[in-house]
């Protein structure tokens, strides 16, 4: 079931999608990732690609919520983001690590190695699903790419963090993640708030 949550404000978003799953087919094989980890960007928010207005490269966080937003970033990584809001406001959520759940061994395949390193950082995570731009605007409730309802399990619990990796508004707890969830990538940071 697609996740009905996806017009909230993007930390509401953000929140919410920890528990949620990614189901990718890649050569006729079902992979199943649970997202641990993300990171909240809109218009509004000096760090985000939508900050500033629409371009060329950052239009599809303007568009339909439930997208996929692909960049390409320090010249060789690919990160994605799932789209948020309303249409013409640009707001994206950004995946920043998932755990496998089904056809692990296919991800390692891909990255070359084994264990929490496959996918505890959003470029590992698209290397291994196999995310590039040419999924960039892909509608998350349809194959090769789906995005699926999940929630937390008994006992998991949400902390709120600074994000990672930016230099503007590098004070804001825009970044969530499942405490204790050995794929997170980085579990400590310099501010952390209970949520």
């Amino acid at each position: 079931m697609f996740p009905e949550f996806l017009a909230q404000p993007v930390n509401a978003v953000a929140k919410n999608l920890l528990g949620c799953f990614l189901e990718r087919t890649i050569d006729g094989r079902r992979i199943v990732v649970r997202i641990v980890e993300t990171e909240a960007y809109d218009q509004d928010d000096a760090a985000s690609h939508a900050y500033g207005g629409r371009t060329l490269r950052n239009q599809v966080m303007f568009g339909e919520r439930g997208r996929l937003y692909v960049y390409f970033t320090y010249g060789m990584h690919y990160c994605c983001n799932v789209v948020t809001g309303q249409a013409g406001y640009g707001s994206g959520v950004l995946i920043r690590a998932v755990q496998p759940i089904k056809a692990t061994e296919l991800l390692e395949q891909r990255r070359g190695t084994t264990g929490v390193n496959v996918t505890n950082g959003p470029a590992k995570l698209c290397q291994a699903l196999m995310i590039d731009r040419k999924l960039s605007n892909h509608d998350l409730r349809k194959m090769p790419l789906r995005l699926m309802y999940g929630s937390l399990l008994p006992g998991e619990r949400v902390t709120q963090t600074t994000r990672i990796g930016i230099s503007k508004a590098t004070d804001e707890l825009r970044r969530f993640y499942i405490a204790d969830n050995q794929y997170v990538s980085k579990p400590k940071t310099l501010r952390v708030a209970g949520v």
